[in-house]
């Protein structure tokens, strides 16, 4: 088995999914505990504020490996440098236990690493400061991650960086086919005629991953998603998510894309470096996978294929969180403007392959990473993840009705998935 990428902005590589899961529910648990039990939720009780004097912060990161941990702590140092203040940066081994742990105990750190997945059941017990808009130019942070960071109307907490979906193409087996640049596909249509020409050559044409975090990416395609853009509304079973899963279904069912268990694969990424197939859709983190476990396989990466409502992939994200709890609020929010400067993050993007979340920074980034511009031009349509909290065990079965979906109707499954999502949501 090839090692997996570990990057927060993609959930479904963290451990296993059912894992995931159970362990985002234990957290959650735990953080609404903290808040119901600890002052949080409507008005949260208000810290004794240091506004004089070193602060001493202590930081919390969910970090991709040694290259991040180095980085985050070399541009913490020289922060707490210029300004006399103590940064202390810890990874953590698993970061929403460790959070979860720390509210319940009502010592959360004082800045931390918040994946948008999490974000609204954080927000939604007062345990985050909303300070995003003290931030220079809030306005350069591409608009999909500003949504996925925004609740109620505040914009809370400053994105970090960011990754979107696109398609990958082996190009190898694209030429043994017969294939050229002009066969690589623009729509759905020519998505399915490129893959029945590489059905007929005895490839394999897709890999896909089995859950909402690639799936997701046809319905947002179709002119769908799980909620309304508010996050208030539950959109499930809308017909623009049923053609989509339609859509699917049918690849999987002409065998025209297959799922990375039917490959004997650990995820879509292992198939796709092991040759098994000529395409797949995944996010920048497998530049990484691949030079790690098969460097010999040569790729290009490309905008997703539009759907009848044009183009959609979805986005990935962490913000830097600040506690409402913090004494050093200020000097959070200092220490998170020096991590967002477009020369930091491009920094940042050096040592350890993350994209930029200001738009300013984009120019430079694709000159200095010219076969990632597919990815970043993928920001001006992205779909960010469910922004709703209490959300984890509903979205936990829509992956596991995916992973059956070939043995079920999309429509009662999205019927079910609407359901679950209004009663998550209040609004049954």
């Amino acid at each position: 088995m090839t090692s997996r990428p570990t990057r927060e902005q993609d959930p479904t590589m963290m451990r296993t999914r059912r894992a995931a899961a159970l362990g985002g529910l234990v957290c959650v648990s735990m953080l609404l505990a903290a808040g119901c039990g600890k002052g949080f939720e409507d008005a949260p009780a208000q810290s004794a504020q240091q506004t004089a004097g070193p602060a001493k912060l202590e930081i919390l990161i969910g970090s991709s490996g040694e290259a991040e941990t180095a980085a985050v702590k070399q541009a913490a140092q020289t922060w707490a440098s210029a300004t006399g203040a103590t940064a202390t940066v810890t990874p953590a081994q698993e970061l929403q236990q460790q959070l979860g742990q720390a509210f319940a105990g009502d010592d959360p750190p004082d800045v931390f690493y918040v994946d948008a997945v999490r974000f609204a059941d954080y927000a939604s017990v007062g345990a985050l400061e909303p300070y995003a808009d003290k931030i220079s130019r809030p306005d350069d942070f591409y608009p999909t991650l500003r949504t996925a960071f925004t609740y109620n109307g505040k914009f809370y907490c400053a994105p970090k960086d960011f990754s979107t979906l696109a398609l990958i193409v082996n190009q190898d087996l694209w030429s043994k086919a017969g294939l050229t640049d002009a066969d690589v596909p623009a729509t759905w249509e020519q998505l399915t005629s490129v893959s029945e020409k590489l059905k007929a050559k005895g490839v394999t044409p897709l890999a896909l991953g089995d859950t909402r975090d690639r799936i997701g990416a046809f319905m947002v395609q179709s002119g769908g998603w799980i909620t309304s853009p508010d996050g208030k509304q539950a959109t499930a079973d809308s017909p623009q998510n049923v053609a989509a899963l339609e859509y699917v279904r049918t690849l999987l069912d002409d065998e025209l894309a297959r799922y990375p268990s039917q490959l004997d694969a650990g995820w879509a990424g292992e198939a796709f470096g092991k040759g098994k197939v000529a395409m797949t859709i995944e996010g920048n983190w497998i530049k990484g996978a691949l030079k790690a476990d098969f460097p010999d396989v040569k790729y290009t990466a490309y905008e997703l294929p539009a759907g009848p409502k044009g183009k959609g992939t979805l986005s990935f994200t962490t913000c830097w969180g600040i506690s409402a709890k913090s004494p050093y609020k200020e000097q959070a929010i200092a220490f998170v403007e020096a991590m967002v400067k477009a020369d930091q993050q491009l920094a940042f993007a050096k040592a350890f392959g993350v994209m930029p979340s200001r738009e300013s920074a984009k120019s430079a980034y694709t000159a200095e990473f010219p076969a990632d511009a597919p990815f970043v031009n993928g920001a001006e349509y992205a779909q960010g993840p469910v922004n709703a909290p209490k959300m984890d065990s509903v979205l936990a079965d829509f992956d596991t009705g995916l992973q059956k979906l070939t043995s079920q109707a999309p429509k009662a499954l999205l019927q079910r998935v609407q359901k679950n999502t209004r009663a998550a949501l209040g609004t049954s």
